[in-house]
């Protein structure tokens, strides 16, 4: 047996994140298929909800400590990351002037629900990588901003094709990279001054494999 020498606890544990890991793979190695060579691009498109509920939920599940600070961290990046995408929308104040379409699903007030969620795993993700550092809660808050601008700047290059959202007059301005980063700088110092284990065994598979994927489809379809 693969596991013999491991005590059943982690024979399963490993089992677990080994099932995790390929059901990541498998969304998005899907959606990558299906948006890079389908010419029934929407059908794919319609899951991308679903596939950002189910890898926060994997995410979640490898959790390790569930306590109340996290679920208050996880409440906190929601709430900050919805409003500033409200007053994003509705004023151009952050970010820039720019409207939602349709594939990240339902929206209240013009913005879609699931933006929130997105910024709680982008925000989780990057802290989670970031606490590798030896470093003080300052400098790891620094870099784990800098890796979700480094997502988002590989987002961008496909967001207006496949309708996430568009920008007015279809150009990108620098103010929101600008924005990303104060607001993601913020985030990362809430995420490491909460009082939850930082520890996630499916976090890196995660991050590289949804900065992948968009990377790629860039480079696809420049």
């Amino acid at each position: 047996m693969e596991f013999s020498n491991l005590p059943t606890s982690a024979a399963a544990s490993t089992t677990r994140l080994r099932v995790a890991q390929g059901l990541v793979l498998l969304f998005h190695l899907t959606g990558f298929v299906g948006l890079a060579f389908s010419q029934d691009k929407a059908f794919y498109l319609k899951y991308t909800p679903l596939t950002l509920l189910l890898t926060a939920v994997l995410l979640g599940a490898f959790q390790a400590e569930r306590n109340w600070a996290f679920w208050l961290f996880v409440g906190q990046t929601f709430l900050l990351g919805f409003t500033a995408e409200f007053v994003g929308v509705h004023t151009g104040l952050v970010f820039g002037s720019y409207t939602y379409g349709a594939t990240l699903g339902p929206k209240y007030v013009e913005v879609p629900w699931l933006i929130g969620l997105n910024w709680v795993v982008l925000t989780y993700c990057a802290g989670v990588l970031a606490s590798y550092l030896p470093a003080g809660a300052f400098l790891r808050a620094l870099v784990g901003a800098a890796l979700m601008v480094g997502f988002d700047l590989c987002l961008e290059q496909v967001a207006a094709r496949y309708d996430f959202w568009q920008w007015t007059g279809h150009i990108i301005p620098l103010r929101n990279f600008r924005d990303w980063f104060l607001l993601s700088f913020v985030l990362q110092l809430l995420f490491a001054r909460s009082f939850f284990s930082k520890r996630n065994p499916l976090v890196p598979l995660v991050y590289l494999t949804q900065l992948l994927f968009f990377f790629v489809l860039s480079l696809l379809n420049p």
